[in-house]
């Protein structure tokens, strides 16, 4: 994912669990499940450990962790064939992603 010429790349930044929560607020845009668009997000804003914090907190608030996206595919469906997703994959398995 390249970065916008006018966007910094933050290193170091503090991912305590209130930030980790913080991911679970959003509105869902139109046409696409809120819960698959909180898992992109996570999935996309945060290292595996941090990832894998997230997975516990969205399957906590009751979530679901097998909602699709347009196409019908799963959030687990959609990153099993990317590079370095492994971590990821593994804590939406450890979660019940299907």
């Amino acid at each position: 994912m390249a970065l916008k010429k006018d966007k910094q790349k933050v290193l170091g930044e503090v991912f305590d669990d209130e930030r980790v929560k913080s991911f679970l607020i959003a509105e869902a845009r139109e046409g696409v499940n809120l819960d698959y668009m909180l898992l992109e997000r996570a999935y996309r804003g945060m290292k595996a450990d941090n990832f894998t914090t997230f997975v516990g907190f969205f399957v906590e608030a009751g979530h679901d962790i097998n909602s699709t996206d347009p196409q019908g595919n799963t959030f687990l469906q959609t990153i099993s064939n990317q590079r370095l997703s492994d971590k990821y994959y593994d804590a939406l398995k450890a979660h019940g992603a299907k």
